[in-house]
């Protein structure tokens, strides 16, 4: 969310901000929220005026009453009671006002870095880096559940009884491999210097508003019936919304936490949710990572970490491709994004497993989260960046590391988290 007073003074800006989403439909929404914001300021103008004016002429009134001029009393007493409906009116205009910015304001886009490259959608996304050398083998690799079918690994016609499309049973090796990949990924980042934490799975509706859009809360978001909780669609959700109202103390910046959390998800109007496998579901495991930090300091936090992800991906023998996402592909609250994709040897191509992005000081402006500096507080800006979700991981670990016989290389920095296992074979 933008600063108001930012916008106050750069329409353009903004308005030129909103061409390059290619969102133009909210361009008049400028406008609108710059009137409706000098309306509210000559609002709390004139009530602050009224209040002034009615203390005054109280204290008038007392002056008259003690002289005996009853007559001359009455009438001040007529004109503040005239003030006081008139502030009365004010004060209850005040909050309407408020409410119509705020809700305007969530949904103009923020700023983004002008380094971000325009296009129009995610087809518009472009290539900045390989990693390791993609290669397709000689022999045919099975679709994913397909070879986790050969190890007893998964189950999702039980899944589908019991809880429809998009879920999963895993099972045996394939559940261990899952599992590893977590342990390895928490403790690839607690060696980094990243504090481990197990965060929420629900929050309240007002963490949610403050860490991702409309569009996005409406897509993603599982809502709790007849209470103010979400279940989280990313352990991110969670992570930031910690610093909620908080003023944190400048010296103790930054503040760098990676999070294990199950996520839910809606995925609505996704394509393939229909489809049997593990690329797009209702219910995975993640574990995320986020900087809370100054602002001068969040574009070089960005550039590391979209190469932790890189780094752990590689140490599993998987190539894998930075892509920066173009200004119509960015989320609204986003400055700036990059997905990091894994090399796909059966479709012989890459495919999304996961997303490192700056928001700036957006989150921090919805949530209040304020840093008490050397000359004053400020906005901290926030990160996050996926380390890794195994449901997705799987696709790719399994495809890069199958042999011609069936069975799956352990890559060396996973065997410590499976017993020692170099290899895993097929029970049919």
């Amino acid at each position: 969310m933008l600063d108001m007073r930012f916008i106050r003074e750069n329409p353009e800006i903004v308005k030129e901000n909103i061409r390059k989403k290619f969102q133009d439909h909210k361009l008049p929404l400028v406008d609108e929220v710059i009137a409706l914001d000098k309306e509210n300021r000559e609002l709390k103008t004139r009530a602050d005026f009224l209040r002034g004016e009615r203390n005054r002429l109280s204290k008038q009134i007392g002056g008259l009453m003690a002289k005996g001029q009853r007559e001359e009393a009455e009438a001040v007493k007529k004109q503040v009671a005239e003030m006081a409906d008139e502030l009365k009116a004010c004060e209850e205009k005040e909050p309407v006002l408020a409410e119509q910015i705020r809700k305007i304001m969530l949904v103009i886009p923020n700023i983004i870095d002008p380094s971000v490259p325009v296009g129009r959608d995610d087809s518009e996304n472009v290539e900045l880096e390989k990693f390791g050398e993609p290669k397709v083998p000689d022999f045919e690799i099975p679709y994913h559940t397909d070879i986790m079918e050969r190890f007893c690994g998964i189950d999702l016609d039980s899944a589908r009884r019991v809880a429809g499309n998009g879920f999963y049973y895993l099972m045996g090796d394939i559940a261990r491999i899952h599992s590893s990949v977590i342990a390895y990924a928490r403790d690839f980042m607690i060696e980094r210097g990243f504090t481990y934490c197990v965060p929420p799975f629900m929050i309240r509706s007002d963490v949610v508003t403050g860490v991702m859009s409309q569009t996005e809360m409406e897509a993603m978001m599982y809502k709790i019936e007849g209470e103010d909780l979400y279940l989280i669609g990313t352990s991110e959700h969670s992570m930031i919304g910690k610093f909620i109202d908080q003023i944190l103390d400048e010296k103790d910046l930054p503040y760098t936490l990676t999070s294990y959390s199950p996520c839910f998800r809606k995925e609505k109007g996704a394509h393939g949710i229909e489809e049997r496998g593990v690329y797009r579901i209702h219910q995975f495991e993640k574990q995320e990572m986020i900087v809370v930090c100054k602002p001068e300091d969040s574009m070089a936090w960005y550039d590391k970490l979209w190469k932790y992800t890189v780094d752990l991906f590689r140490s599993l023998d998987i190539p894998v491709r930075t892509l920066e996402c173009c200004s119509g592909d960015l989320a609204d609250l986003k400055v700036k994004s990059v997905d990091v994709e894994a090399w796909s040897p059966r479709q012989k191509k890459y495919f999304e497993v996961g997303s490192c992005s700056n928001l700036g000081d957006a989150q921090a402006r919805r949530l209040k989260i304020r840093v008490n500096g050397e000359t004053g507080k400020y906005l901290a800006h926030t990160l996050n960046n996926t380390v890794v979700a195994p449901p997705r991981m799987l696709i790719a670990f399994l495809e890069n590391n199958l042999n011609a016989d069936g069975s799956v290389n352990i890559p060396v920095a996973l065997r410590p988290y499976m017993g020692g296992t170099e290899k895993i074979y097929p029970k049919k």
